[in-house]
């Protein structure tokens, strides 16, 4: 009894935060479906794509074609479980709520926490490809003085957009993600009429067991980093005017076009670019062949918006999961404060920011890209497991997307997560378990300090 009293009183804070916050009102309800659908596709479609057909044609050749449609469909496996859970709340805090609600605050605080290190390190890894790709224009853009002042600017004007609002965040968002699209969709509009079809092919028989070969395996876990990002937009629920409805539907939507695009780019490159598996940026090289010179700096320019757009989503989360962490009492108090003009966490948004920014100089995001996708993976799986034990929880709201043989998807979805968990290295995954034991630390320090108040 006393654990379900423990869990109702860190919802009701969670609530009581969300909607009338000692300094000023909640948070905005401003985003819509589109919006969503938006940041759904921004955080796909990020910087994988612009080196993954190379990776995909030399483990399978044109076989990685079928790899990326069982990689969506895995994922979609996923998201699935999301969409039936998402349909429930209305909160902020995506993962971070599920997990407090279905097994209670130690496993929400887990949840919400690992989310963060996730993002805030798939942050800098972006951030530190952008500055390489930016060496087009000019090298010194990621040298010395030049690489601080440039990191300083991304990160500063993110910052910017996401202090004033979340209203001029997605209208950004939604610029960006036109903006990366358009140059991937002319490749492929114009580059269909440039394959040379006896290029797809097998190139050899040995490739026809492609499906059961081991490289097929290793395809679809590079595959796999490739198709997430998407759950950044769970965690803006509070911000959104209808979440129950609207995520779902953008979740669904989302990895369903950019699957197909996925597939369309590696067939355009496959088909265009003889070199495909020695090319270091697969989608310009080939987009040269057609488009020339103009081309690929315009898929150059793509690229780097991609990413930009990619920095913008994931700016939600790791701001918002710090400031309903904070409105529960479970990290300082101050991070939960909003802005009385913007309504935006604006405390959180300049700590994560400034943590993003310190470790994009540091150089140390090669090695916690690693660790992100282990803690993100580990997300997923917690999500799983919650959407049939929700079910079975009276004073959960009813769910508005209903998952039918559900309960047969969340088992296939973390066997398959648990497979993918299998194939990363020790040491990351022990460092993720170190993280975790700082994490449970953490909770047990606002722990005692709540319990003093």
């Amino acid at each position: 009894m006393r654990h379900y009293r423990r869990v109702a009183d860190t919802a009701d804070a969670i609530r009581s935060t969300l909607n009338n916050n000692n300094e000023a009102p909640g948070l905005l309800r401003a985003l819509g479906g589109w919006d969503l659908l938006a940041l759904v596709i921004n955080g796909i479609v990020g910087a994988g794509i612009f080196g993954l057909p190379a990776k995909v044609y030399t483990l399978l050749g044109v076989y990685g074609l079928a790899a990326i449609l069982v990689c969506a469909a895995i994922m979609g496996l996923v998201i699935l479980c999301f969409a039936e859970v998402a349909s429930r709340f209305t909160q902020t805090g995506g993962p971070y709520v599920y997990a407090e609600t279905a097994f209670g605050p130690l496993a929400g605080f887990l949840t919400g926490w690992l989310l963060w290190i996730a993002r805030v390190t798939g942050c800098c890894a972006i951030c530190a490809l952008l500055l390489q790709y930016l060496t087009f224009f000019d090298p010194h853009l990621n040298q010395g003085v030049g690489k601080t002042v440039t990191a300083t600017a991304i990160i500063g004007g993110l910052t910017i957009i996401h202090v004033v609002g979340i209203r001029r965040a997605a209208l950004f968002g939604n610029v960006v993600t036109i903006a990366k699209l358009l140059p991937l969709l002319l490749f492929v509009g114009i580059g269909l009429y440039h394959v040379e079809w006896a290029r797809l092919q097998p190139a050899t028989p040995s490739l026809a067991t492609a499906p059961l070969n081991s490289n097929f395996a290793k395809a679809v876990l590079l595959l796999a980093f490739a198709f997430v990002g998407w759950e950044s937009v769970v965690v803006s629920a509070g911000e959104t005017r209808d979440p129950q409805r609207d995520l779902p539907r953008a979740l669904i939507t989302g990895l369903a076009f950019v699957a197909l695009l996925y597939a369309l780019i590696q067939l355009v490159c496959i088909g265009t670019l003889p070199g495909l598996a020695a090319s270091e940026r697969p989608i310009v090289d080939a987009g040269s062949t057609f488009l020339g010179p103009a081309g690929a700096l315009l898929l150059t320019l793509g690229a780097a918006v991609s990413m930009l757009g990619t920095l913008n989503g994931s700016m939600i989360t790791i701001s918002r999961l710090p400031y309903v962490m904070a409105a529960a009492g479970q990290l300082p108090r101050a991070l939960a404060a909003i802005h009385p003009r913007y309504r935006t966490p604006h405390v959180a948004v300049v700590f994560s920011a400034l943590i993003v920014l310190g470790l994009t100089q540091s150089g140390t995001f090669i090695y916690l890209l690693t660790v992100s996708t282990i803690a993100r993976l580990a997300v997923f799986a917690v999500t799983c497991v919650a959407m049939p034990v929700l079910r079975h929880k009276s004073a959960v709201p009813a769910a508005r997307f209903v998952l039918h043989g559900g309960l047969f998807i969340a088992i296939a979805a973390l066997t398959l997560i648990v497979w993918l968990l299998a194939s990363t290295s020790f040491a990351a995954t022990r460092d993720v378990a170190i993280l975790t034991l700082v994490g449970m630390l953490l909770y047990s320090a606002g722990h005692r300090r709540r319990s003093r108040r």
